[in-house]
């Protein structure tokens, strides 16, 4: 059964999960927003978990022009229905988290899957 959880509370385990990540890598992810919308948009599918708009850095030509950040998208609503305790849903949000970040770092989903993190 899919739990429910307020929004604030939510949004402290993203922010608990980009905590997480090692400051070596973090240090590395420049130019991008992590955004929490409850629903992924028109579309896409509805139990999409997550969402890297962006170019990833194996793939950018080194221009100095300044850039738009690139974005990731953590979705609320397929996270709660997908989960059936908080347990589950810490350990989602961490994985999506991470697996959205690695898309970043020019990590396919193949690769991801491979990883533990698809």
């Amino acid at each position: 059964m899919p739990i429910d959880m307020e929004a604030d509370r939510f949004d402290a385990l993203v922010d608990r999960a980009l905590d997480g990540i090692p400051d070596e890598l973090a240090r590395l992810v420049r130019n991008v927003v992590v955004l929490v919308e409850d629903e992924p948009p028109e579309g896409e599918p509805d139990d999409l978990l997550g969402l890297y708009d962006g170019v990833a850095l194996t793939e950018r030509d080194g221009s100095l022009l300044p850039q738009l950040p690139d974005r990731i998208f953590v979705f609320r609503g397929p996270l709660l229905d997908f989960c059936d305790s908080e347990e589950q849903l810490v350990e989602e949000v961490r994985i999506t988290v991470v697996h959205e970040i690695a898309h970043h770092f020019g990590i396919d989903d193949r690769r991801l899957h491979e990883l533990g993190y698809a």
